[in-house]
């Protein structure tokens, strides 16, 4: 399949794990620490997909994800969330409101990320079209 993959998330571990996957079923990534670092590597690298974190310094997930979107051609984004157990739902589902194309609630399997990433790539942006409002 392939592709690139911007993955932004502030817990270096995870960061690695999450890179070493998509790099095992053939996407190469870029990584950002923060979600500032997040947006200007989107517009540098032009990513197919980017997987962000919500809870975050600097620029949260919700912020990079509203940035990120609002660009020409926008990439497809996965949210990802471990903030409790109801904030984490939370955040997730303004992230799904706000722009994301799916999200995953941490802790989760690679072979769930992969399997979600595969698909959102997959899709046609027409058959996500829809009006921001």
């Amino acid at each position: 399949m392939g592709g690139k993959v911007l993955i932004i998330d502030d817990d270096p571990a995870l960061l690695r794990l999450m890179s070493m996957a998509f790099k095992a079923e053939g996407f190469s990534t870029v990584e950002a620490d923060n979600g500032r670092k997040g947006i200007r590597m989107a517009g540098a690298h032009r990513p197919d997909l980017v997987v962000t974190d919500i809870v975050m310094p600097d620029i949260e997930g919700i912020g990079a994800i509203r940035a990120i979107k609002s660009g020409a051609r926008p990439p497809k984004v996965i949210a990802i969330s471990g903030g409790g157990r109801s904030r984490g739902a939370d955040y997730l589902s303004w992230a799904k409101h706000l722009g994301a194309d799916e999200v995953l609630a941490k802790p989760f399997r690679m072979s769930e990320l992969m399997k979600i990433s595969k698909s959102v790539v997959s899709r046609t942006s027409h058959s996500n079209s829809k009006l921001e409002g």
